[in-house]
């Protein structure tokens, strides 16, 4: 088994270690959460986030931009869409973490704290860099804050895999609520009916 510590977003190098924490956990999952320490700062975490907003909102206006047959006013809008969207991502995963800890407290760990819910969150946020393309998107949320957030549980607070399950199930339950809503708003604007 590997005992090295699991890599985490360097601000010094945004790019190269964004990249190599989104690889770590993207194709090693399991390992990644074996050797992560809940325990640490927050704003790396916060930026990985926006990190992994950023990329996922460059290769979704790309799309949009590639084969949109818009106007201008359309074009602008999907940019302001994407900068709101990387702008409140550390917010969303918060309120996120939130919840998670509250499933935490009652099923593994009384002592656990928002600081761990939020870094183990904003890590399984990885998941999201898949975000940009339509068809993945409530895939990539299931498997971020469903699979990527049970794999945590069980690395990291060293539970059961029946245990993680239903940790991160409470949890997700509200969370993907609040992603279908958050959906069906999102369209609406976009796609209701017009003055």
């Amino acid at each position: 088994m590997d005992h090295s510590k699991a890599p985490e977003f360097d601000t010094s190098q945004p790019l190269q270690s964004g990249l190599a924490v989104t690889r770590t956990i993207l194709l090693s999952p399991k390992s990644f959460f074996t050797n992560f320490s809940a325990a640490g700062p927050l704003k790396e975490p916060a930026l990985f986030v926006v990190f992994v907003s950023a990329v996922s909102a460059i290769l979704r206006l790309a799309l949009v931009f590639i084969f949109s047959t818009g106007s201008f006013g359309e074009a602008l809008i999907s940019v302001l869409e994407a900068v709101a969207f990387v702008a409140i991502s550390p917010v969303i995963v918060a309120a996120l973490a939130g919840v998670y800890l509250l499933s935490l407290r009652a099923f593994v760990q009384k002592t656990a704290t928002f600081q761990e819910a939020f870094r183990l969150l904003a890590h399984a946020y990885a998941a999201m860099i898949l975000f940009w393309i339509p068809v993945v998107q409530a895939f990539a949320f299931t498997y971020a804050f469903l699979v990527l957030a049970v794999l945590g549980i069980q690395g990291v607070y060293k539970t059961s895999a029946t245990t993680a399950l239903v940790t991160a199930f409470v949890g997700y339950v509200p969370a993907g609520i609040l992603f279908v809503a958050l959906q069906l708003i999102v369209t609406g604007l976009a796609f209701g009916p017009s003055a």
